[in-house]
């Protein structure tokens, strides 16, 4: 019982600073000023429509996907890797905050008809996530990577509420099929060799490879064969991992997995999962760890060393965003790497290493 109240004590504190309300997501009509950058996002979610807010969603869940897209503008002088976010109660000034300039409700053929053949992201946000924060991130994420295909967002119904574990853990898996249904209709006469790449995030991470496992049972290698997936910071029992990852089988493009051992929110996790180990703060060192990643054709990826002003379970923004020279090169490396096993970033995190023996193809 300690150890319990010790770990929500822990997430009570993550989760207590102020954070943006739905009303950041308005559409404000205001002049863009030079050199601010607009991005178009593109949201299919599980989450219902707030009644009192029109342009957003909140934690309830909807009875079946709805779609939408977000024009964001992103500030002149925004800081790689960090949100922007306007105070509580202000109304969002373009030259300093992110502002939401149209939002439009979609059809499912309207939506996918603004789907680019050049590329498509997909990102799964985590637990303890509202809808304007994994719009707003993806919008961050999709600026700094200078993403030139079309970025989505797969917002399943989150609680938001640093308390809410095991809702949110029942949220994401009520939303795996409509996931499945997602990935099924963007690699739809897609070329393997041009894949969706699909970010799962923590407890994203989890959805999405229920969502994996859900393709290969129902017989749609055509699908798989068209995703590359990156988990970072994977909220999923080790045990839970191995299970999938055995029925799932290696993919066309190996699976890659980015994991921190100083991960304090996968830590709380796994004290509240009687201290099973998650797969996001695995010991790349170890031979089984090793054995696990080339046995099954996967990269695990140590970035415990690359420097963050954030906490360890967001590292994988400062990664993918390149906001530093040690993430611009570490980025760079990793991007090299085209086959399985286990990796580690040096002490100085922008030299990556294989460990473990010999990799596989």
């Amino acid at each position: 019982m300690r150890v319990l109240c010790a770990a929500l004590i822990a997430f009570m504190l993550v989760g207590c600073s102020s954070r943006p309300d739905q009303d950041v997501l308005r559409p404000q009509s205001v002049e863009e000023p030079a050199g601010a950058r607009v991005v178009q996002v593109n949201v299919v979610t599980t989450r219902a429509p707030e009644a009192e807010a029109p342009w957003a969603y909140g934690a309830n869940r909807a009875a079946r996907p709805h779609y939408s897209a977000y024009a964001i503008s992103i500030p002149p002088g925004h800081e790689s890797g960090k949100i922007e976010w306007p105070p509580n109660g202000a109304v969002a000034d373009p030259a300093t905050d992110f502002v939401t300039l149209r939002q439009q409700d979609l059809s499912r053929s309207s939506f996918l008809s603004r789907m680019g053949r050049d590329g498509v992201g997909v990102y799964v946000h985590g637990y303890n996530t509202s809808y304007q924060e994994a719009l707003y991130r993806l919008a961050q994420l999709a600026t700094d990577a200078h993403l030139e295909g079309t970025p989505v967002l797969f917002s399943w119904p989150s609680q938001a509420h640093v308390a809410a574990y095991m809702a949110d853990r029942d949220g994401s898996d009520y939303s795996r099929t409509a996931l499945v249904g997602l990935l099924t209709d963007l690699t739809a006469g897609r070329s393997p060799n041009r894949p969706v790449i699909v970010l799962g995030h923590s407890m994203g991470g989890r959805l999405t490879m229920e969502a994996l496992l859900q393709l290969r049972l129902t017989g749609r290698g055509d699908v798989l064969d068209r995703l590359e997936v990156v988990l970072a910071a994977p909220d999923i029992d080790i045990d839970l991992f191995r299970d999938q990852i055995s029925v799932i089988g290696r993919m066309r493009h190996p699976i890659t997995i980015l994991v921190s051992a100083d991960d304090q929110a996968l830590r709380v996790s796994a004290r509240l999962a009687a201290r099973r180990t998650r797969l996001g703060q695995v010991d790349v060192r170890d031979p089984a760890v090793q054995a696990l990643a080339l046995q099954n054709g996967v990269r695990i990826v140590d970035i415990t060393n690359l420097p963050t002003d954030d906490p360890a379970h967001s590292r994988y923004v400062g990664l993918l965003s390149g906001d530093s020279r040690e993430a611009n090169a570490a980025l760079s490396s990793l991007n090299g790497v085209r086959q399985a096993g286990a990796f580690i970033f040096g002490q100085l995190g922008d030299a990556l290493y294989g460990i473990g023996g010999a990799l596989s193809d």
